[in-house]
């Protein structure tokens, strides 16, 4: 059964003035899709999550995030939430589950202002970014080859990768990442970019579908 999988960032200061700068600088860090490249999705939702959306606008070849930003920078209030749809490229076996390709994955971003919802930015971050299910990153209905490994240990590395680099210092941000069934809290003061946590949270993977777990 697939779970979905989350990573949760908050700021020091996420007043309205802040907001756009901080989901820009994350969006920079973001690997997208060579094949569908860009924010194809935008969406304003004031008040509250059961509020109507005040705009939506679809980009099908999709547009650069420092102009999705700007566009959102004309509706900046600290009860309003933004969300922004773009995509990463990510091993996918075939229906036969003997080749893999290369496909877009969606990943949402979700941005909250602390007024928004009740200040539900409390439990899930000024930042959410959606990763979708972890089936991508698991791979539960393939047989585990030495092929499955290593596409699972490369779309597990792009995941940790994006991870660690949105919690370097420059951020001064806490990351609540839920991974994999498991959950790591990412203090800023901890990471430097390396493929070092890419590589342990692959092979965590892989432990993970050989059925062995950490205590």
């Amino acid at each position: 059964m697939s779970d979905p999988l989350y990573l949760s960032l908050w700021f020091p200061d996420f007043s309205g003035p802040e907001m756009l700068p901080h989901t820009f600088a994350v969006l920079q860090q973001f690997p997208f899709s060579a094949q569908r490249p860009g924010i194809s999705y935008f969406a304003v939702h004031p008040i509250s999550w059961d509020e109507a959306t005040v705009l939506e606008r679809r980009f099908p070849s999709g547009i650069d995030p420092g102009q999705a930003t700007l566009i959102a920078a004309e509706l900046v209030h600290d009860d309003y939430a933004y969300v922004f749809e773009a995509h990463w490229d990510l091993w996918t076996p075939d229906e036969s589950n003997a080749n893999w390709v290369l496909e877009p994955a969606t990943v949402k971003f979700i941005v909250q202002g602390e007024e928004f919802d009740e200040g539900s930015y409390q439990q899930t971050g000024h930042i959410e970014v959606d990763f979708g299910l972890d089936s991508y990153f698991l791979q539960p209905e393939t047989s585990l080859s030495d092929q499955t490994r290593a596409k699972i240990r490369d779309n597990v590395a792009k995941l940790v990768e994006f991870s660690v680099n949105v919690a370097t210092p420059s951020f001064i941000c806490q990351c609540t990442l839920r991974l994999l069934r498991f959950y790591f809290v990412l203090p800023p003061s901890s990471f430097s970019v390396s493929e070092a946590p890419a590589c342990a949270a692959a092979s965590r993977a892989v432990s993970t579908r050989n059925g062995e777990h950490e205590t």
